[in-house]
């Protein structure tokens, strides 16, 4: 079992910058692919950025590229989201999930675990 906890959301004006942390619990977070997704209101969960297990191979939804970037402390059990250059349309909970195993995936139906969810909002 993994436990995930997000945080770092909060309001943020347009072309600002936030920093997401999610902690997981558990001795083997380097044998779990992590990602994390968002979901605004009204609108279907989607894909924001993927991680493999050792960090070694990243993804992200066009949307994202260049202004997000992912990445991992294995010592620290713990996946970032650096997001610059936020837009309005960023505005989201974003949730952290974890899989089981090497590869990163993008769709959320791989992932086994799943975070709380933190909120973002971008004003503009």
């Amino acid at each position: 079992q993994v436990q995930l906890v997000e945080s770092g959301g909060g309001l943020v004006q347009a072309g600002g910058s936030l920093r997401l942390s999610c902690a997981a619990s558990g001795r083997t977070f380097s044998s779990y692919a992590m990602g994390w997704f968002r979901q605004a209101p009204g609108k279907e969960r989607e894909f924001v950025a993927t991680i493999s297990s050792s960090g070694a191979s990243t993804y992200y939804v066009d949307s994202v590229k260049g202004r997000f970037t992912i990445s991992r402390d294995n010592a620290k059990n713990t996946v970032y989201l650096q997001m610059n250059s936020l837009k309005s349309e960023d505005t989201a909970v974003y949730y952290c999930a974890a899989r089981s195993g090497t590869y990163a995936y993008t769709a959320p139906d791989k992932y086994n675990y799943w975070g709380q969810g933190t909120q973002v909002t971008v004003s503009s």
